[in-house]
């Protein structure tokens, strides 16, 4: 680890490799190795971990990943100028670091890992929740992750923990918890960040379920809370009325209320719900 720790603070990094952040990356950069040390905590024992961190930038929580122990780091770079500021921890870490400049969006990154592999990240803020909703939705269950330690800005965040009854509940709470246990680990100030963004950020932390939570047809579900929350407003007999020409007895049959409003209903009866919309 001493080799890590003698690397220079990323501030000179950053000077000595001309590293300004570019808004059309959504790149935002954590300095301080304190905090990024703080959010590899978050994801629990690296030891025996191959960990997939997306969008390194000039690498501090990718360091923080290397200094808690992480087995290996694989961490994929779209930003070609970031390239020798990883290679000096990958230098600093000999064996334990891979770098791809390539588009995270565009690679299967388990072809890169060995089980068991947990994903932590400081995402882009342009393709952090298109990340996320693909991790959730792979064509198998369980994936190939045990863990997703990912920040966001805040308020994708409480999206993605919200409770039924509250603003933020939608499609996004829905698709993470039907596999998936979340909670807000960490908050951070935009001060924390250079260039600071317009909004506050936070760390979700969570863990894949060996199944889902109630039984249902992964492409039924979405389609019935997309529909669901795409007219939120709207009572549920209306906005799903496309669904099926008895969709009020199908709503009844999977105790809701036809005047129910989306945000209202638990993901158990929503399950219950894609399972009576199947069945016909």
């Amino acid at each position: 680890m001493s080799a890590l720790h003698d690397l220079p603070p990323l501030s000179r990094v950053i000077a000595a490799h001309g590293l300004s952040a570019r808004k059309s990356l959504g790149q935002n950069f954590l300095l301080d190795l304190n905090l990024t040390s703080r959010i590899a905590r978050q994801a629990g024992d690296l030891s025996a971990c191959d960990v997939l961190e997306i969008g390194p930038g000039p690498g501090g929580l990718t360091r923080g990943l290397l200094m808690e122990g992480a087995r290996h780091v694989l961490a994929i770079e779209k930003d070609a100028r970031c390239l020798p500021a990883l290679a000096e921890i990958a230098a600093a870490a000999p064996g334990r670091l891979t770098v791809l400049n390539a588009d995270a969006l565009l690679i299967d990154p388990a072809e890169h890992l060995s089980p068991p592999i947990r994903v932590v990240a400081n995402l882009p803020y342009n393709v952090g929740t298109e990340l996320l909703i693909r991790w959730l939705t792979p064509p198998d269950w369980p994936p190939f992750w045990q863990s997703l330690t990912l920040m966001f800005q805040r308020e994708v965040a409480e999206r993605i923990v919200a409770a039924p009854g509250s603003r933020a509940f939608g499609r996004l709470a829905l698709l993470v918890q039907w596999r998936a246990e979340a909670r807000i680990v960490m908050h951070l100030p935009p001060g924390a960040f250079t260039p600071p963004p317009k909004v506050s950020s936070a760390v979700v932390h969570l863990t894949a379920l060996p199944a889902p939570r109630y039984p249902a047809d992964a492409k039924v579900l979405e389609r019935v809370v997309a529909q669901a929350f795409n007219q939120r407003r709207k009572m549920l007999r209306a906005a799903l009325k496309g669904l099926a020409p008895d969709i009020e007895e199908r709503l009844l049959a999977a105790g809701i209320a036809p005047t129910d409003r989306a945000e209202t209903v638990d993901l158990e009866r929503f399950c219950a719900l894609a399972r009576a919309v199947a069945e016909g």
